[in-house]
């Protein structure tokens, strides 16, 4: 008697696209991948910086503030940006003072890996687990703090 392994369709599914993408991943530098996020994202600020986004209209209002009225650790960060990509780093830090100090980091972690492209070598996580609980902490009190009364100097400046 033969047993025959059966694979679910959905985890079939899954290991083809996986299959696939490692394919296509393969075909090119290791390299291109953090070129290729690195030209997305300066589309994407080039973008901010031409479409004000103090302009009401021209992108959507933060769901958690449109709910609830209370910041996210995220209102502002539009503006900030939009603030930087025309030199003004101190408006930019009043805007979201958390996500601009954290463009060093993002900055470090995305050069770490372009050098570990160009040099072939394989990839590793991110950071140590320790590190990623810490930041999410620091964003969870950042949530918390910016909303209430003695926080008010972290709250975006202007309007949402």
């Amino acid at each position: 008697m033969t047993v025959v392994a059966h694979t679910p369709p959905r985890r079939a599914a899954w290991l083809g696209l996986k299959r696939k993408l490692t394919a296509v991943r393969a075909r090119f530098h290791p390299a291109v991948w953090p070129v290729l996020v690195a030209g997305m994202a300066a589309g994407a600020v080039g973008y901010v910086a031409a479409v004000d986004p103090g302009t009401p209209g021209h992108y959507p209002t933060c769901p958690f503030y449109a709910l609830t009225g209370y910041y996210c650790p995220g209102c502002g960060t539009l503006r900030a940006i939009h603030a930087l990509a025309h030199g003004h780093p101190g408006q930019a830090l009043g805007y979201n003072v958390l996500s601009m100090s954290m463009l060093p980091v993002l900055g470090y972690f995305w050069g770490a890996w372009l050098i570990r492209s160009v040099r072939g070598q394989p990839r590793q996580a991110l950071a140590h687990p320790a590190w990623i609980w810490g930041l999410a902490a620091v964003i969870a009190v950042f949530w918390v703090v910016r909303n209430l009364p003695f926080g008010h100097f972290l709250a975006p400046t202007g309007r949402i």
